[in-house]
């Protein structure tokens, strides 16, 4: 009997210290479940409370990939949009995720509500890119980059693509337009 005791006891231990992954927390690798080694024939099993979207357009005359949008299947709401490194290939594993939903974030909060002042003091800003309609924001050290509307930015840095924007030049308000990891 004690015997049966102590076994259930030990059991109880090790259901006590199971850990539990936050399915909406953002790594450098992962994003909940799903992290930079996961293949793409996994995902049904990993988003299996939820719904996935295959595009599948064109590619093999395009060399483009397929994007994988995946949805709430209770609310319809799109969470992640994810990018094989290859396309039509199961055994591919993730190089894009775009983050849609604000639940989703790393330990420091950011997530796609965030502005350029919470990024911009969390994290060292690596490049910034400047396009005709947006800025391309590069955080290297979480594997992470941002677009920013250059709406977001004063009259006379919207329209020219030539020049240098610093850090410094962009409003602290600015909101985030697109998150996004990449993983090589």
């Amino acid at each position: 009997m004690k015997h049966y005791l102590f076994l259930a006891a030990l059991l109880g231990l090790f259901v006590a210290c199971e850990k539990t992954t936050d399915p909406f927390l953002i790594t450098t690798n992962s994003i909940g479940l799903l992290n930079d080694s996961t293949m793409i024939k996994e995902l049904k099993t990993i988003f299996k409370n939820d719904s996935l979207s295959k595009f599948i357009g064109g590619d093999e005359f395009t060399g483009s990939t397929n994007t994988i949008s995946v949805y709430e299947k209770e609310s319809g709401a799109l969470l992640l949009e994810l990018e094989p490194n290859s396309a039509l290939d199961s055994l591919s594993t993730i190089r894009t995720v775009r983050i849609m939903d604000p639940r989703y974030k790393n330990q420091d909060g950011i997530n796609s509500l965030s502005t350029f002042g919470e990024l911009n003091s969390n994290y060292k800003i690596s490049s910034i890119q400047n396009t005709l309609r947006s800025l391309i924001i590069s955080v290297n050290d979480i594997n992470a980059y941002f677009t920013l509307s250059k709406k977001e930015l004063p009259e006379e840095m919207r329209y020219n693509m030539n020049s240098k924007i610093e850090a410094i030049s962009i409003p602290e308000s600015a909101k985030i337009k697109d998150f996004y990891l990449q993983w090589y």
